[in-house]
């Protein structure tokens, strides 16, 4: 298989890992294939080990040899700077995972967007409403998954047929189409095959009344 996209870009896992300014990590947190130097000054150890520059901008880093990566880590505060105020505005955030409670009693956006659609609950969604689609003013078609769409177009029944009626048509189609009910002709047979495939997505379906 080509490792190429259609435009001519190597998406390969490999040439990824060749553009990977990070290197390969060890289980020490070590990325042993990292070619820079220790930043903590007069070092010259091979710089392995990456710790964030400020609590404010974790993802650009600071690269240090073991010994001055624990050191860097041991002076390491992220609430650094940061008010009583703010502090306690965090540990109220981390008691509930950063997810925060809505009052009783007043409906949310969400909740409101569900009632111009005539749901006064979200989870109704989840019961009967979840099947029930009125279609247009005089009743339209139902939804239904595409495979059982198709099959009712090649059955050339109606959706709001029952198993047993549609079966009816299906064994219908069967007497026209199979061989041997018609002396031996084949001719038919594509069609045959795409009625009985029909078949077998409605009877499989939930979708239809027994």
């Amino acid at each position: 298989m080509s490792k190429t996209d259609p435009f001519g870009f190597d998406i390969s896992v490999s040439a990824s890992k060749k553009k990977n300014p990070r290197g390969r990590r060890g289980m020490s947190g070590a990325f042993d294939t990292s070619t820079r130097v220790c930043e903590h000054p007069g070092c010259e150890e091979s710089g392995q080990y990456r710790a964030p520059k400020s609590p404010d901008v974790l993802d650009d880093y600071l690269w240090f040899c073991k010994d001055h990566v624990r050191e860097y880590n041991n002076k390491w505060n992220f609430f650094e700077n940061a008010t009583e105020a703010e502090l306690e505005a965090q540990f109220s955030k981390d008691r509930v995972w950063e997810r925060e409670t809505k009052p009783f009693g007043k409906k949310s956006e969400e909740q409101r967007a569900w009632a111009r659609l005539g749901v006064d609950d979200p989870h109704q969604v989840l019961g009967e409403n979840a099947t029930r689609n009125p279609g247009k003013a005089n009743g339209g078609t139902r939804r239904l998954p595409p495979t059982e769409r198709k099959a009712i177009e090649i059955l050339d029944a109606k959706d709001t047929m029952s198993k047993a009626e549609i079966r009816k048509v299906y064994k219908s189609l069967i007497k026209v189409l199979h061989p041997d009910m018609n002396g031996g002709d084949r001719s038919h047979e594509d069609q045959l095959t795409e009625v009985v495939w029909a078949w077998d997505q409605i009877k499989a379906s939930r979708h239809f009344a027994d």
